[in-house]
């Protein structure tokens, strides 16, 4: 396939997720060089991030102050997606302002041979809709829980005209031991959200998961079945089950330890608005 036949794949992959986000609660804010998902409710990365486009040399640091003020202002440290290859300035400008680059790529991969359900003694099916405090547990924290479960249960029960959310789980002999989202927007399903209990990990039940999920009988026999990796591991093990990449990405993030602060705005100084002056009539 060529080059702008993947760019294309690759396009509708990162609006797959760009609109699970805003489906799920979050919204994305456009501006000069750059589109902003926000999610202020659910601050995970996994949901804030910012897409990098096109930023000149001499309006970066400007640009990427505006960026982190406005999740800053809101205690959220999101990453910033730059398409390699990454311009020498802005990645001098983006270390400038404490952040760094991922190990690892962020890739977006599609479906494109037939699903192969490697063996293993998870069982894959559809989530049932009394499964939703058990899907959140998978992938939340308690603070965040009510809230996620509740952006599951309206886009599960009040999809908008052309989306879908549906779940699937795999389960051994004795409970649910791995999970993951489906959202299909358009013609583009996307695989999102895929755990594994810790105890059950290694032994396929994720890879269980995933094969089901991109089935044609269950994500569509006309969709395009696109699923996210940030692990060189995980992105050779999605190969395996024939997966390829459409699109690729460069993840900077601030240290853990670096501090959200907006600096001091600096010493009190007069007023530098003035009422205007009485106007005097004029003589005849």
């Amino acid at each position: 396939m060529g080059s702008s036949a993947s760019e294309t794949l690759g396009a509708r992959a990162v609006e797959n997720e760009r609109r699970f986000v805003l489906a799920i609660g979050g919204f994305a804010l456009r501006i000069a060089g750059a589109t902003l998902v926000t999610h202020e409710k659910l601050p995970s990365p996994r949901f804030n991030f910012v897409e990098v486009h096109a930023i000149a040399p001499d309006r970066q640091t400007a640009f990427f102050e505006r960026v982190l003020d406005h999740y800053f202002q809101r205690a959220i440290r999101p990453t910033i997606r730059v398409p390699p290859p990454v311009p020498p300035s802005l990645d001098r400008g983006l270390r400038a302002l404490g952040l760094r680059p991922r190990l690892a790529r962020l890739e977006f991969l599609a479906a494109s041979e037939p699903p192969t359900a490697p063996p293993g003694a998870a069982v894959p099916r559809e989530a049932r809709a009394s499964e939703l405090d058990l899907l959140a547990a998978f992938w939340t924290g308690e603070r965040e829980r009510p809230e996620f479960r509740t952006a599951l249960e309206v886009l599960f029960a009040h999809p908008n005209p052309g989306e879908r959310l549906r779940a699937v789980v795999a389960e051994d002999a004795s409970s649910v031991v791995a999970a993951a989202l489906v959202y299909r927007d358009g013609d583009t399903a996307g695989i999102y959200a895929v755990s594994t209990q810790p105890g059950a990990r290694g032994q396929g039940a994720a890879s269980a998961v995933v094969s089901f999920a991109r089935a044609p009988e269950f994500a569509g026999p006309d969709a395009l079945t696109i699923i996210p990796a940030d692990s060189l591991r995980l992105r050779t093990r999605l190969e395996r089950l024939g997966f390829r990449t459409v699109a690729s990405y460069v993840e900077y993030e601030l240290p853990s330890d670096a501090v959200l602060a907006i600096p001091p705005i600096g010493p009190a100084a007069p007023a530098r608005w003035r009422p205007p002056r009485e106007l005097r009539p004029r003589s005849e």
